[in-house]
Parts: structure tokens; sequence; C-alpha cells
């Protein structure tokens, strides 16, 4: 079954300088759902960024399927939701939360 994902390839705008691909789930790509919960691992190869990306309303059985994840490139998830570009030039070990109601991301301590 192929996805339909919430934007087309003519609704994105060049928002941010090319920066490689990240994961996200389909709550965001598909359902329009904003990011919530995003942190940065150790990039898997040269154009990986090392980001992901989640609605936090993902369950475990959600999380158990790799169907409901794609990559995209970073200025996808830019147009998906534009409150996470402050935080893209963060370095590797970031994990962020949104704060409740604004497009403002606090720090997760581990």
């Amino acid at each position: 079954m192929s996805k339909i994902f919430k934007l087309s390839e003519d609704d994105l705008e060049d928002l941010v300088p090319p920066g490689g691909g990240c994961i996200a789930t389909d709550l965001i790509t598909v359902e329009g759902e904003p990011v919530r919960y995003m942190f940065r691992e150790e990039p898997h190869n040269e154009l990986d960024s090392g980001w992901r990306f989640f609605s936090g309303t993902e369950s475990d059985a959600y999380m158990e399927h790799p169907e409901n994840f794609d990559v995209h490139d970073l200025n996808t998830l830019a147009n998906y939701d534009r409150s996470i570009i402050p935080y893209l030039d963060m370095p590797v070990g970031t994990e962020l939360e949104r704060l409740n109601g604004t497009d403002t991301f606090f720090t997760v301590e581990p």
C-alpha cells in the first residue's frame, strides 16, 4: 500500500540548507501531527543527519512496525513543522521535547 503524505512535493519550500536525511514517523508525515519529540544520534552514514522525529503519541505497538517510519530530507521535516528549524544545528546527543501548546522545545535530561 502506498502512503499518502500530508504535503506533496509541490507544497515543499526550501527552508533549511541541505542537511541530510532524517527519520520520521507517519503520524507526522501522513497524519499531520506536530513534532513533539526529537533527538539526534550518531549518523549511520554520510547522508544521515542523525535526527529522529516523533509526534510523541506513538504507542509501543506502533513503534514495532518499520513501515510506520520513513527516511526524509531534513528540509521536508522542516516543512511539516517549522518550529524544529532553530534546533537543527544542535549536536549529536541532543534530545528535545516540545513545551505543550508552544513552538518551543526543551532539552530532555538523561
